[in-house]
């Protein structure tokens, strides 16, 4: 087994249960795009009681079910794309905090969702997808079981703010369109407040001037990305999920307030992780 420092590795996280293929084949065609090596991940829960002689059965059970599963998917992963270079890690312990200690060294994270409503005995979804979101140290990639279409021509979708987890999001945002090869739509979203005495003209020309300000340069820098500006007005997570809903996938930034658990995942974040159908990416201030 390799060190988990060594390079930039893309890291998916494998589920023992068969799902997650599509975020297996998202992780193994990143890589491929990249040409870089894909690490395939497998928690195994720690033993419930180190002490108890009848829990050794169960713990070896369930090492040998994920070395199964991980051949499986490492088998699957080269069939789709025999140049791509694969590491895999049967690691002990709870999922969540082993992926977040990966990702200090991987340039993405990816897992599969099942939108956050079924319990696993090894990749619980709930206690890992939000943590790992919440707590990477790279952006994560969700993606969830249902294949999403895809229009054409393919773009990505970026949520914009203004705040500093935003323009690390636009950097990412135009660096994956290029990689790509398709257009960006940066998505200013206002919601105006239930009371204010606020102008609501002077608002809205405020929210599209900021948009225009977080993604001035990058045009310059990644001429082949064919750029749009947009500046609805509605609730964040519906407008960005909307118009997300047949892009290649939607990159926001972790603001770092409120969220999950007290974690640093905000409520848009937490909110597209349940809503949005296409991949979602959230991305850490570097």
């Amino acid at each position: 087994m390799m060190d988990i420092a060594e390079g930039r590795d893309i890291v998916v996280g494998i589920d023992p249960a068969g799902t997650g293929r599509l975020a297996l084949a998202w992780a193994v065609d990143e890589a491929h795009r990249r040409k870089v090596r894909l690490r395939l991940v497998l928690a195994v829960p720690p033993r419930h009681d180190t002490q108890h002689v009848d829990d050794e059965p169960r713990y070896i059970a369930l090492r040998q079910t994920g070395s199964d599963s991980l051949k499986e998917a490492a088998a699957w992963a080269e069939a789709r794309h025999p140049d791509v270079e694969l590491a895999t890690d049967l690691l002990d312990g709870a999922p969540a905090p082993l992926l977040c200690r990966l990702s200090r060294h991987a340039r993405m994270v990816i897992l599969g969702s099942r939108h956050l409503n079924r319990v696993q005995e090894f990749f619980d979804v709930g206690s890992v997808v939000l943590p790992v979101t919440a707590q990477a140290h790279c952006p994560v990639v969700v993606v969830g079981d249902a294949e999403h279409v895809t229009q054409q021509p393919a773009y990505l979708v970026v949520g914009v703010d203004g705040s500093e987890p935003s323009k690390a999001a636009v950097a990412l945002a135009f660096r994956e369109a290029s990689l790509r090869g398709c257009a960006l739509r940066a998505i200013s979203v206002w919601q105006p407040p239930a009371f204010s005495f606020q102008d609501d003209a002077l608002a809205s020309s405020a929210q599209r001037r900021m948009l225009s300000e977080a993604v001035a340069g990058w045009s310059e820098q990644y001429p082949d990305v064919e750029l749009t500006h947009e500046a609805p007005v509605g609730h964040p997570v519906e407008t960005l999920a909307e118009a997300a809903e047949h892009a290649l996938a939607l990159l926001v930034g972790r603001r770092g307030r409120g969220g999950y658990s007290g974690m640093r995942l905000g409520s848009v974040v937490h909110g597209l992780l349940h809503r949005a159908h296409c991949p979602v990416i959230t991305v850490p201030v570097a």
